[in-house]
């Protein structure tokens, strides 16, 4: 066969390529023009209801209403000095959580909610944290940071029992607690987490802060994650957005405890952040607009939205932002 030939079934092949791209472009645009159009009252203070579906597959339940899951990402007020002792009780309880819409895992939870409480205490101060086993199988808690290894949480609790962990605050920065108990990825990954802030002697500058503790469930039992969501719930910050004043400071504590995969990432949409990885810095590390976190790992993001809007965030593992872990921040 002579080169032109060649040439000449090349071009006739990429033309039919183009035309097989050209159908597709033609079908997706089609496609498009056919979707219903955005859910109206997408003003900068609005909820953006049930309606709004921007990447994810899944959404929060319908009996699900604004200010819901306050207490999941709302820290409480940092520790006044003279309180010696920061005293906490943490019942590990079992329930059913529903993390979307018809989307049912049945977990093992700190206080009752996936993540568990947020705790805090201001650097050098001495905490008391007091579990109570209320399941029938044996569990724990154990706290990333610096503390007694006496108080390190991996002996068991049987169902009944009760443990008393008592150590000293620190470092400055963001802890994760968790179950240590065998097998861990069992425990993890049906909820047993939560947070712990530990603030500066002077505290961290005012602002607006949220904990966001990015989850993924296994809703069919073949250790593979299904549903994703920040604080344990689908498609909750799509529908009821974070919302801050225009200009003021943000603060964001991150933290992946994520299950099952190796790393996932926090993107903030039109807006970068300064970036203190673990807290334990006052300076930041970088400027940037986004992290990546290992397993429980986690970072303190801080940054002002300049002008009224919606700024979108997610992780930059497209699965996990499409199957429930996409959100809003509104600057109103």
């Amino acid at each position: 066969m002579r080169r032109r030939d060649l040439f000449r079934i090349g071009g006739g092949v990429a033309a039919v390529a183009g035309l097989v791209g050209a159908d597709r472009w033609f079908k997706t645009r089609a496609a498009r023009a056919a979707a219903p159009p955005p859910a109206a009252g997408l003003d900068c203070g609005a909820d953006l209801g049930a309606a709004s579906t921007y990447g994810s597959r899944f959404a929060p339940p319908s009996y699900l209403g604004a200010g819901a899951r306050d207490a999941l990402h709302t820290p409480p007020p940092p520790a006044p000095l003279a309180a010696d002792v920061r005293r906490f009780e943490l019942p590990v309880i079992s329930t059913t959580l529903e993390v979307a819409e018809g989307q049912r895992v049945d977990t093992w939870a700190y206080g009752g909610t996936v993540p568990g409480p947020i705790l805090r205490a201001t650097v050098g101060q001495r905490m008391e944290v007091n579990l109570v086993n209320r399941t029938q199988g044996a569990h724990n808690v154990h706290f990333h940071g610096s503390h007694d290894v006496m108080q390190d949480g991996i002996e068991r609790v049987a169902p009944g029992g009760s443990r008393l962990y008592a150590f000293e605050a620190g470092p400055v920065g963001l802890h994760p607690y968790h179950c240590h108990v065998p097998p861990y990825a069992w425990h993890l990954s049906r909820g047993m987490y939560g947070t712990l802030i530990v603030d500066p002697p002077g505290g961290r500058p005012p602002a607006h802060e949220f904990v966001l503790s990015l989850s993924g469930f296994d809703t069919d039992g073949d250790r593979h994650n299904d549903v994703y969501g920040w604080n344990g719930m689908a498609g909750y910050y799509e529908r009821f957005p974070l919302k801050v004043p225009v200009g003021e400071l943000v603060r964001l504590y991150l933290v992946n405890m994520v299950e099952y995969e190796p790393c996932a990432s926090f993107h903030l949409h039109a807006q970068t952040f300064d970036l203190y990885r673990s807290g334990t810095s006052l300076t930041p590390h970088e400027h940037t607009d986004i992290v990546t976190l290992g397993q429980a790992e986690r970072a303190i993001v801080e940054f002002r939205l300049p002008r009224r809007g919606r700024y979108m965030f997610h992780p930059h593992q497209s699965h996990m932002a499409e199957r429930g872990a996409m959100g809003w921040v509104v600057a109103i």
